[in-house]
């Protein structure tokens, strides 16, 4: 019973170890951590299709957002400073998938939000819906590594769980070298 407590008492003194610790189907999620990414083809805005089997060896982070998205907004310029700046020479590739959006409507939202990772276009949801349940909100990063697993998740934007995600991106990069 002890231990129950200590673990429980843990868990709420934690909120980043029990969001990666727990099934994530409370945050939306059809995907879990330890499981391979599902196996996409990512429309570039610049014209190009990328599939993540194609990203095999890198640290791949998806960010799925939308103009509409107000956490989305207030996390990009996070994104793009301290993780795309920081790793973007490294064996590492950030793209930010739209939800379901024009393309005119995408590239006008990421000059606006002044960020240069590449950008997907996701019409009808179908990306996003691989990875989360219908209805589920966008603002989520999913953290895969060079063998094309499934490593971090997040939901919204928590400064507590952004920094668990930049530690776990850097560390597979130093791994990965």
């Amino acid at each position: 019973m002890k231990m129950l407590v200590l673990f429980a008492g843990l868990l709420f003194l934690n909120p980043v170890l029990f969001s990666q610790t727990t099934a994530n189907h409370d945050r939306g999620y059809r995907v879990h951590v330890g499981e391979m990414a599902p196996s996409v083809v990512l429309p570039l805005i610049n014209g190009d299709t990328v599939s993540l089997q194609q990203l095999r060896g890198k640290v791949v982070v998806l960010q799925f957002t939308a103009s509409w998205c107000s956490v989305c907004r207030r996390e990009m310029p996070h994104l793009e400073s301290e993780i795309w700046q920081q790793f973007k020479n490294k064996n590492f590739i950030l793209i930010g998938v739209d939800y379901d959006e024009p393309l005119a409507k995408v590239e006008a939202f990421r000059k606006e939000m002044k960020v240069t990772y590449l950008f997907a276009l996701d019409p009808g949801a179908e990306i996003f819906h691989h990875f989360a349940v219908k209805g589920a909100g966008v603002t989520r990063n999913v953290v895969i590594d060079p063998s094309g697993k499934i490593v971090f998740l997040t939901r919204l934007y928590d400064v507590q769980e952004f920094e668990a995600m930049k530690k776990k991106i850097a560390s597979l990069l130093r791994n990965n070298q």
